[in-house]
């Protein structure tokens, strides 16, 4: 925007050498700014070229479509905008208690699509802290444009860890553990997206020293929480493994926020596609077997596994933790 209290061209057309000078400084100011900096600025613009490829892969695999992005009429009224957030609802009365009886009431429905009852959930579900941070994460992850990381997630996430180490045989308490990384693997994404892994592993500590869980358990939880991520994490157990192939299978079209374009995002456009997904435990045969449905109209198998191959590969070494081998099946083809 211009400004009338700048220098004026002098009325007879003629231009000020001075002022000529000051706006060609101005427009080359690229070509003349400190060497140094200029490398600097050129390394960060060509980082995809210098980094390992994996890792970039990884990091891309993680970029919601760009929120920000929106023309002018695409923008929501700034006072609806408000109101709408998730600071402002607090004021409105929607607090913890009542996020608290949202997570009970999911629990029910992942209880009944999993067949796993875990009672020590119930102390988690009932936690205010906890129950408020989930559901504060997961409007934060949808205002950026990520897939739901709501009740939902984390009570199947729970549920399947559970599941996975029960039917290997695993004791009931082991599997109670891994119920509970699972449940509270992504709470930390009320902190940030970035190093959720490791802030959640710290909300869990919390919350689990206010149940008196005992340390040596709780340092098993917070481990398998801080290593759920592929980007910095590893399946150094069965519990931290559990959760790594409960976290990795959610993948169906429930998980699309309402509304989301999945012509553009190629996250809700795959997860879309997914009509349904098992993740099967066979202990006689060793093997963990991700059995998805895809509605290949929505989205393709390739698609899939640009976006998912390294999580699969992160399933792969999870399994093995396990004594196990990873396999996917996509509409009944076996893939691997």
């Amino acid at each position: 925007m211009s400004s009338s209290s700048g220098p004026q061209p002098p009325a007879d057309g003629t231009v000020d050498p001075a002022a000529a000078k000051r706006a060609d400084a101005e427009a080359t100011v690229e070509d003349t700014v400190d060497p140094a900096a200029a490398k600097r600025a050129h390394d960060d613009a060509t980082v995809e070229d210098t980094v390992d490829p994996a890792a970039a892969k990884r990091a891309d695999a993680e970029v919601p479509a760009d929120v920000d992005d929106r023309s002018p009429s695409a923008m929501t009224e700034p006072a609806t905008a408000i109101r709408g957030s998730a600071e402002a609802a607090l004021l409105r009365g929607v607090d913890a208690a009542d996020a608290g009886a949202e997570a009970r009431t999911v629990a029910l429905d992942a209880e009944r699509r999993t067949g796993s009852q875990v009672d020590v959930l119930t102390g988690l579900q009932q936690d205010e802290v906890v129950s408020a941070f989930i559901k504060l994460a997961d409007q934060f992850l949808g205002s950026l444009g990520f897939t739901e990381h709501g009740f939902r997630h984390a009570n199947l996430v729970g549920r399947i860890a559970h599941n996975v180490l029960h039917h290997l045989g695993a004791d009931a308490e082991l599997a109670e553990l891994a119920a509970i990384a699972g449940y509270l693997h992504d709470v930390g994404n009320v902190v940030s997206r970035a190093n959720h892994g490791l802030s959640s592993a710290w909300i869990a500590y919390d919350a689990l020293r206010r149940l008196e869980v005992d340390p040596y358990r709780i340092g098993l939880v917070v481990s398998a929480v801080g290593n759920h991520e592929e980007q910095y994490g590893s399946a150094i157990g069965p519990v931290g493994a559990a959760v790594i192939l409960a976290d990795k299978s959610d993948v169906h079209r429930s998980r699309v926020r309402k509304g989301a374009d999945t012509s553009i995002d190629i996250h809700d456009r795959v997860n879309d596609a997914v009509t349904h997904s098992f993740l099967r435990v066979d202990a006689d045969a060793a093997t963990i077997t991700l059995e998805l449905e895809l509605d290949t109209e929505r989205s393709t198998v390739i698609e899939y596994f640009e976006i998912f191959l390294d999580r699969m590969v992160m399933c792969r070494r999870a399994a093995r933790t396990l004594g196990c081998e990873f396999r996917i099946t996509a509409n009944g083809v076996p893939l691997g």
